[in-house]
């Protein structure tokens, strides 16, 4: 299993940030690889993912989610096993770290190699980048679910 841990401070309150994280379906608009999410209820969405030229599918539930403090989620079938935790963190009132733990195991020997490497870890911390990029863009948040799980 590898884990990658990664953390940005992005300019925007605490509830923007994480507003903006329970909006999957729009994860392709800062996650390079994602091709498309559709959310399939409160719990569950489907992913369409592409790495290093390979489509890949699979289900995740969200298995904890906490308005303005963590979601956490674990894959559920498909190609890809995998699971983590996002959590936001206020530092100020305009300002957020947003810090993520994924742990997957990588398939093959290209995702093997990819892994020992470093390149899963530099795409998340890219993503990061892009979300930051993303959000104090807008300085707002494209919608917000506010539920417990």
């Amino acid at each position: 299993m590898t884990s990658i841990v990664e953390t940005i401070e992005v300019d925007v309150p605490v509830t923007v940030a994480y507003n903006q994280w329970t909006q999957f379906e729009s994860f392709p608009h800062f996650l390079e690889e994602v091709v498309s999410i559709t959310q399939i209820d409160d719990t569950r969405n489907h992913w369409v993912v592409n790495v290093a030229g390979a489509e890949r599918e699979f289900d995740t539930e969200i298995t904890e989610q906490h308005p303005d403090e963590r979601i956490a989620w674990r894959s559920v079938g498909g190609d890809t096993a995998h699971g983590g935790v996002v959590t936001f963190h206020k530092l100020t009132d305009t300002s957020t770290r947003v810090a993520v733990q994924i742990d997957w195991e990588p398939e093959g020997m290209l995702e093997k190699v990819g892994a020992l490497a470093g390149v899963a870890t530099h795409a998340v911390k890219k993503d990061l980048d892009n979300f930051k990029e993303f959000i104090e863009g807008r300085g707002a948040a494209t919608g917000g679910w506010r539920g417990d799980v």
